[in-house]
Parts: C-alpha cells; structure tokens; sequence
C-alpha cells in the first residue's frame, strides 16, 4: 500500500543526507518540496528525477488533498522542506493530520534539524528544552507564549531571521530579563559558529541562518527574598516605570503579573 513519507534534508552540508533518505526519495514516485527551485539541486546531486509537487504554507491545505490523492491512487508520496525535518517549524503537519484522518499510512524517515544541532553544539547542560520555532509577529501573542515558558527552567530555543536577531534579543530581554545566549548560526555549514553573548549586552553579526537558544533563569534571584512592594520599588528605583517593574518582579518570581500587582496598589 502506498503511503506518505516524511523526509528529513540536510540543513546545510549534502553529506548529512542519509542513506535511507536517498533510497526513498529515489523510491518514491512524487516528491513535494516546499521549494521545487531549493530542492532541486538536492535530488540532482544524488542523481533522482521525480515528479515534483510545490507544498509550502500558502497552499498547504488544497496541496495536502491532492497528494492524499495520488497516495490514495497507489503513489508514494515523499515530503521533504528547503532544510531540515518537515512539520518541524516547517510545512508538514497538515498533510500529516490529513493523512491520519484518512487512514493514510505515514512513515519517518529522520535526518538533520537546526534546533538539536544548536544545543549540542551549545554545550548547555540541560536535561530538557522549550522549542517555540519563529516567534509570532504580533506583540500580544509574543508576549503570551514567553509569559508561559519564561520561568520553566529550562532553556528556550527558536529560530531567528537574521534581520530580526537584535529586535528579538531586545523582547526577550524585556520578558526574560538578561540571561545567557547561545547564538548558533550556518550549522554544518563553511562559516558554523556559535557565539556566546547576553541579552543585556547582546552583540552579535546579522547574517546566516540562525537558532537562538536563551538559557535558563538564575536559580537564586536575590530580590526574591525581599517582600513583594520592595521588589517592585527596586525596579522602580532603577528607573523602570510601576507597570514595568510590576511585571518584571512577576517574571522574576514566576508568578502572575495580576498577583503581584494586587500587592502594590498601595505603592506610589
């Protein structure tokens, strides 16, 4: 029976595609690429010739029907995105779902991702992390989704495009407060590097393909022990104003902004 498979590519160097990538992409008689143009020049350096199908984000839902066609049809079907896993901050979890609702076989056939590259390459020592991807582009949702994983204890990784890498270090600080940052760029690539900055200071070239991993909290924050009120004056005494410091002193404790809030109304 034929079926959907979900190939991961290299991110970089061609010579992180494996063996069983190439053996089913070679074996798969339409392969849909987020970028026929980008992939391309993939498949011809191991020598495959397929039908190509364009699946990308602007047409995933009426793209997913028609492969689940030809897979329904007897064709196996391989996905595969400009770089890395599919459905991985990348097109790929609607065919996917869609697959599963119709009783469509799907099948992983693993390979290179940034995120997992970067925190090896990090050296963070750290029995978990938060992936959150590109970050939204609306403040609200930014400052949502930070709120509920800035205290986790663990680090935060996401993907960065260069043009926005200071802008974004400047929100993180402002959820986060300073903290250390690993900023891993053109993996497996000529000029891979990481560079070791913090948010506060944060210094660092704009350029390549970027995976930003911010470190955890401080496991003791000092102003912790002090009450409530004489937290929020500290953050106000270092010119921040009183809904600032209000919100900072929450995110220091890992508690809800409205709380600490509430036990300040009475402060000037």
């Amino acid at each position: 029976m034929a079926k959907l498979y979900i190939v991961g590519t290299p991110i970089g160097n061609l010579g992180d595609m494996t063996l069983r990538g190439i053996e089913t992409l070679k074996n798969a008689d339409v392969v849909a690429c987020e970028d026929t143009r980008h992939s391309l020049p993939l498949l011809s350096h191991f020598g495959i010739k397929k039908e190509l199908v364009a699946y990308h984000k602007f047409n995933e839902a009426e793209c997913s029907e028609r492969l689940i066609e030809m897979i329904l049809s007897g064709k196996n079907v391989a996905l595969i995105t400009d770089a890395g896993m599919p459905s991985v901050s990348d097109p790929g979890a609607e065919i996917v779902t869609k697959c599963r609702e119709r009783g469509v076989d799907v099948e992983v056939v693993p390979g290179p991702t940034a995120v997992m590259s970067a925190l090896a390459l990090s050296g963070i020592k750290s029995k978990g992390f938060v992936f959150l991807g590109f970050l939204p582009e609306k403040k609200a949702e930014i400052e949502d989704i930070l709120s509920k994983t800035a205290f986790c204890g663990l680090p935060i990784a996401l993907y960065v495009a260069p043009h926005d890498l200071k802008k974004t270090a400047a929100t993180l600080l402002k959820q986060l407060g300073d903290r250390t940052a690993y900023v891993c760029r053109e993996l497996t690539k000529l000029h891979e590097c990481v560079e070791v900055t913090s948010l506060a200071s944060f210094e660092c070239e704009e350029r390549g393909e970027i995976v930003l991993i911010v470190d955890s909290a401080p496991a003791d924050n000092p102003l912790n022990e002090l009450p409530v009120e004489e937290h929020v004056r500290r953050y106000i005494a270092q010119g921040y104003s009183k809904k600032d410091a209000v919100k900072r002193a929450a995110q220091d404790r890992g508690v809800p902004k409205n709380e600490v809030y509430q036990a300040c109304l009475d402060l000037d």
